[in-house]
């Protein structure tokens, strides 16, 4: 991918970064172990972004 990206995509890319962080540990014990995985898990080779 290029270098030089315009800001909304770049924007974009980093939301999609953040959203495939893993939960915080105290989510996981606040939910009594119901929320155990990430809503929209997402890996950077299997998945593309589609922006």
């Amino acid at each position: 991918m290029s270098r030089n990206k315009p800001l909304a995509k770049k924007l974009r890319m980093a939301k999609a970064n953040k959203q495939n962080r893993r939960i915080p540990i105290w989510a996981y014990a606040k939910t009594n172990r119901k929320l155990r995985y990430r809503p929209k898990p997402r890996h950077w080779r299997r998945n593309s972004l589609k922006l």
